[in-house]
């Protein structure tokens, strides 16, 4: 039986099975520790029985000025108030048995009670599984960011997909509404 329970320190020392995936976003340990101290609500692990991680999701709201690596941006009075998934990674072993669905599931239940206007998470735009599968919960793409990715290598920079997902206190959908033209990172807001 999976065990979805909060995020310890302990854990930055058992996740490379699932960090080593060459899609996973990896991050220092100062950035995980962060997170784990500020929102320790939004970080999540899945544990298989025998005490592997599976999987785990990172993610924050608050209301901020924006950066780019997975703080919420906005503000209540601009209804700009939102979850931001930071990381969602499934274990290549664990992959297609409905655990990221069921962590998003979390996430978004916290953005609701916090609050939120919406969820939103960045995705590159060649990652087609998770594109389809955010689809599959909900997202819709908000908007195209050139070049969000760098690259590695001498490859080109990747541009990536601004997913949202709109929650209850957004009556009207406004947050999901897409814009016509792609921005570049120094533009996000």
């Amino acid at each position: 039986m999976t065990t979805l329970r909060a995020f310890t320190c302990d854990d930055l020392f058992r996740f490379n099975n699932i960090n080593l995936d060459p899609l996973t976003e990896t991050y220092g340990i100062p950035f995980y520790l962060q997170y784990l101290a500020h929102w320790p609500e939004y970080f999540i692990v899945a544990e298989a029985p025998g005490g592997e991680l599976m999987g785990y999701s990172a993610a924050a709201l608050m209301l901020c000025v924006f950066t780019v690596m997975g703080k919420a941006e906005g503000s209540v009075a601009r209804e700009e108030w939102h979850g931001h998934v930071t990381a969602l990674s499934v274990a290549p072993e664990f992959r297609r048995l409905g655990l990221a669905a069921k962590l998003m599931e979390l996430l978004e239940e916290i953005s609701e009670k916090k609050g939120g206007f919406f969820v939103d998470l960045f995705v590159r735009v060649s990652n087609q599984v998770a594109v389809n599968m955010y689809k599959q919960l909900g997202y819709s793409v908000y908007r195209t960011v050139l070049e969000y990715y760098s690259a590695s290598s001498g490859e080109p920079d990747e541009d990536a997909y601004d997913m949202r997902k709109a929650l209850s206190r957004d009556t009207e959908k406004k947050s999901v509404i897409p814009l016509p033209h792609p921005v570049r990172p120094e533009d996000i807001e």
